[in-house]
């Protein structure tokens, strides 16, 4: 009797013993959510600043006539090359040919006058301020005759620059004023890039910087750099002008299109990044992921401060550590301490 009654208690001693050992470890229920995980690490990655902006030439300039008169030829038209010194346009010279054809005759006249007076006055036969007179004479009337021939050859205009033609503001026949805008030429074989970059990333640039160009159009990239960086804020945006500079080989790039900029810091930071399907966002507005406790089997909520996209994953500012598991898929199914599997 006694050996029996000995023998329930080492029983019953030992199922109490399995009870509270299988009670220590975490059970995986039919009901536990099947989960993707993955470990959380660091990745280094160039960060960039993308910014939209306008195509502008190199070199831009504004050309007019610099007397007045009346348009008889016109050589180039809207989008052809144009060399530097090449003929632009012309302007009918009569006027300025007969202007100077008479300070020619005035200046010929003056100066055999000048000549007479002056034989005389080295034989001592002409006072001083005679001859200073006519000397005078001389020198105003050859003045007169290179303004005239300026103005005369002021009726022809030529490219000061290489580049194409963007504006024919004037045809044939029509009657222009001085310094009147009327065509626009630029230099394209270097191109300039303006675009606006917010205040928060001004910090971030300065001139020198590498930058990236891709123009929709036009399937290549273009590598250039910051050359210039604005002083002071636009004050609708409260951005700052930026220009970037690349070669145009080819001439593919026109002014006026549009460009996308990407510019990239100097050094390369070292981020943690996690997948962006695996960050989650409450009714308050709260990011958050879940970590895997591979252990206990559970997914615990935690919240956390993501930053920018950086190659399809998220940056985290804060909230979570190198090496923890995040979960990354089945994550919609699940609340703070979920029972889970993770999936092999």
């Amino acid at each position: 009797m006694i050996r029996k009654t000995l023998s329930l208690i080492l029983i019953f001693s030992f199922a109490a013993t399995g009870c509270q050992t299988r009670r220590s470890q975490p059970e995986v229920t039919d009901s536990a959510a099947i989960v993707i995980t993955e470990k959380i690490k660091k990745v280094t990655s160039s960060e960039y600043i993308s910014l939209s902006g306008n195509i502008e030439g190199y070199k831009t300039v504004r050309l007019g006539f610099m007397v007045a008169g009346k348009i008889d030829y016109i050589a180039v038209n809207e989008g052809q090359m144009v060399k530097k010194g090449e003929l632009i346009a012309s302007l009918d010279p009569a006027s300025y040919s007969i202007a100077k054809e008479m300070a020619d005759i005035q200046v010929a006249q003056v100066e055999d006058e000048y000549n007479r007076l002056k034989i005389m006055h080295d034989g001592n036969s002409l006072s001083e301020s005679d001859f200073s007179k006519i000397t005078y004479g001389l020198q105003q009337a050859k003045a007169q005759q290179k303004l005239h021939t300026k103005n005369l050859a002021e009726t022809k205009l030529y490219s000061p620059i290489e580049g194409v033609m963007l504006k024919k503001l004037a045809e044939t026949g029509e009657i222009t004023g001085v310094g009147m805008p009327l065509f626009v030429i630029s230099d394209i074989r270097k191109i300039k890039v303006n675009a606006f970059i917010p205040e928060s990333e001004l910090q971030k640039i300065k001139p020198g910087q590498k930058a990236e160009v891709q123009v929709s159009s036009i399937p290549q990239k273009y590598e250039g750099g910051i050359i210039e960086v604005g002083s002071a804020a636009d004050a609708a945006s409260r951005s700052f002008s930026i220009k970037v500079e690349i070669n145009n080989p080819g001439l593919l790039i026109r002014p006026g299109m549009i460009a996308e900029v990407r510019i990239f810091p100097e050094t390369e930071n070292a981020a943690l990044t996690v997948p962006a399907g695996s960050v989650l966002h409450d009714y308050n507005g709260q990011s958050y992921v879940f970590i895997a406790d591979s252990i206990k089997n559970l997914a615990f909520r935690r919240d956390v401060s993501p930053g920018k996209i950086i190659n399809g994953n998220i940056k985290i500012i804060s909230g979570l550590s190198e090496g923890e598991l995040i979960v990354t898929g089945g994550q919609q199914k699940l609340v703070d301490r979920s029972a889970i599997r993770i999936s092999k």
